[in-house]
């Protein structure tokens, strides 16, 4: 089971930089809820009006670590900009029938050149 979480995860990101909203669609459950800093429990409708955008900002995501337990799994991940910049986030996953049910999002310091950037308010 971890190494099928583990799988839809990888391709969750890979969708993300393929700029894929329809393969993103499918690995979400209909029930599934977001929450990040900036977002507080967005169900699956309110995710994509409020979060999806063009990846094409996106360069690569080096996905630093994920450990998975029963149904659940932490990713810390390096997402590098095509303008340079980056920042390291951790993502909280629970998943139900096959699919993400939840995600919360720990932001990371955005850093640009070696130096962090400060984070805007």
């Amino acid at each position: 089971m971890s190494n099928d979480h583990e799988r839809l995860i990888r391709d969750l990101f890979a969708a993300y930089l393929d700029n894929d909203r329809q393969r993103v669609a499918d690995a979400l459950a209909d029930d599934f809820r977001f929450t990040s800093p900036f977002d507080e429990d967005l169900d699956k409708a309110a995710y994509f009006e409020r979060c999806w955008r063009d990846t094409g900002w996106i360069a690569r995501h080096d996905i630093e670590r994920i450990v998975v337990q029963g149904d659940e799994a932490f990713v810390t991940y390096l997402c590098l900009a095509t303008d340079g910049r980056s920042f390291r986030n951790t993502e909280f996953f629970t998943f139900a029938g096959g699919k993400v049910r939840r995600i919360e999002v720990y932001f990371g310091a955005a850093r640009q050149d070696g130096r962090f950037l400060p984070q805007a308010r």
